[in-house]
């Protein structure tokens, strides 16, 4: 990736973040978990599309 896109894609993404933290009110802890929670909302999304069985990170994982 030429340097000049790389480094447009960088400040993209510190700008997400400085965002996501700030809706967390500056919490860490919180925007992770927070990241972690919508990441988790997509892989079952996902898998839903495909047919493929969802999991939850809270549920047991059981495959039916």
């Amino acid at each position: 990736m030429p340097k000049q896109l790389a480094d447009k894609f960088t400040f993209r993404y510190d700008a997400l973040i400085d965002e996501i933290v700030g809706n967390c009110d500056g919490d860490l802890h919180g925007a992770i978990k927070a990241l972690l929670l919508v990441n988790e909302q997509l892989e079952q999304e996902l898998n839903r599309a495909l047919g493929l069985p969802t999991f939850s990170l809270g549920a047991k994982r059981t495959l039916h």
